[in-house]
């Protein structure tokens, strides 16, 4: 057996065998595979596709290509998340702590963000002093203690994801369902997780822009994640808007505070909804034990407790002065009526331009920049009230975001499936 077999394969539309996968899982991790011949089956992939079971066999080879995390002695459920990310996306500070606050055991892995605003690991860096690079033994112990730990991306786990993913980046093969869905479930597998719980975005400001592809991804999801053996639920929710009133990650990390602490609308309402999902999954409450430990403050406590223990600086929770930018600019609406539409997508591309995002891996982020939303879509609104406002490092053009119509709009409900 040869790579040029599994390419030749893949390529004249044939199904990888188990052991082809697991061989380019190893060669990607170990190089024994030059980089030229796993662009090349990625290619295959892309175009050929892959059935169930060869994305099942590939997601537990790339799992397999390095250590896998023992939870053995925590406390049991072992619960993990996923978010297929969008603009203003920080759902993960609030549910972790409130998955650890209904008594999960919670040990996550949290990639950068790349084409949009940052990613958790971008977002948790905004926050002095704070951690992201545990080693699986340092997440191991502190999971024990306080319920919760979270690193950036470690090469001890699931290398072989590392590799391909980063060839796929600058090959055209990202769009490609098989390659999204082993990615995500291979880092879940090694790290040790036994119930996921899958956030779908879909909308504008996300890369499942129409209902039918979010839940083709749900679907593959839940389906070839329940082939590997893990039990899971997943949810489609909007990102025809951005999440909640902030995008820039030291504000996003202020909004999930202000929700830790009570603060209500679409940002809760989401983080309650998958908390449950959780919950029921592992037989362990519903969706009102999850709304009790958010709102009661548990999940408030818990999160002062994981930021304390991986270091980071927890006046955060008792002060929004820190992290803030030198220049804020106030839109106003140019007319009275109703907010029809906040393009997402925009908002996003904003972000980037204003330093909060990347265009490409080795950019450095702006952790103080942003955009603060004081509207939601069906909002009604006069003339001259305050829309947005802009923080950014220098006085900045760009275009309209912001809708306005004459009639009422009806906001599409936070969960779509």
């Amino acid at each position: 057996m040869s790579i040029l077999e599994a390419i030749s394969a893949k390529r004249d539309g044939r199904a990888n065998t188990d052991a082809q996968l697991c061989l380019i899982a190893d060669g990607a991790s170990d190089g024994s595979i030059p980089d030229y011949q796993l662009s090349a089956w990625l290619m295959a992939v892309f175009l050929n596709g892959m059935d169930d079971r060869e994305t099942a066999d590939l997601t537990m080879a790339m799992a397999e290509s390095g250590e896998r995390m023992a939870l053995d002695g925590l406390p049991k459920p072992w619960v993990d998340k996923h978010s297929t990310g969008g603009v203003g996306d920080k759902t993960t500070l609030v549910l972790l702590p409130l998955l650890a606050a209904c008594g999960l055991t919670v040990i996550k892995m949290s990639g950068r963000g790349l084409g949009i605003t940052g990613g958790t690991i971008d977002k948790l860096e905004s926050v002095p002093g704070f951690r992201i690079d545990l080693s699986p033994e340092e997440m191991k112990e502190q999971a024990r203690e306080i319920g919760l730990a979270l690193t950036g991306q470690t090469p001890r786990l699931a290398p072989a994801d590392k590799v391909l993913y980063g060839l796929r980046d600058v090959t055209g093969t990202v769009a490609c369902l098989p390659l999204i869905i082993s990615s995500i479930l291979s880092k879940k597998i090694a790290g040790g997780a036994e119930h996921v719980v899958f956030d779908v975005k879909c909308g504008s400001g996300c890369f499942m822009k129409t209902l039918p592809e979010a839940e083709e991804l749900r679907t593959g999801l839940v389906e070839v994640g329940q082939k590997a053996g893990l039990k899971v639920r997943a949810a489609i929710t909007d990102m025809d808007q951005p999440l909640g009133h902030t995008a820039g990650n030291a504000l996003e990390v202020k909004e999930a505070i202000r929700v830790l602490k009570g603060e209500p609308g679409r940002v809760h309402d989401l983080v309650v909804h998958l908390a449950g999902l959780a919950l029921e999954s592992c037989g362990a409450g519903d969706k009102a034990d999850a709304a009790s430990a958010l709102d009661s403050g548990l999940a408030l406590a818990k999160a002062r407790a994981w930021f304390k223990a991986q270091g980071g600086d927890t006046t955060v929770f008792d002060s929004e002065d820190w992290q803030t930018a030198p220049c804020i600019r106030i839109i106003e609406s140019p007319a009275a009526g109703y907010v029809s539409k906040i393009d997402s997508q925009a908002v996003g591309k904003l972000v980037i331009r204003l330093g909060g995002g990347r265009k490409q891996k080795s950019d450095v982020l702006d952790p103080t920049v942003g955009v603060e939303l004081h509207v939601e879509i069906g909002d009604k609104v006069e003339v001259g009230q305050p829309l947005a406002a802009i923080h950014s490092s220098s006085k900045i053009e760009f275009e309209p975001f912001i809708q306005i119509a004459e009639s009422p709009v009806e906001p599409a409900p936070i969960i779509l499936a």
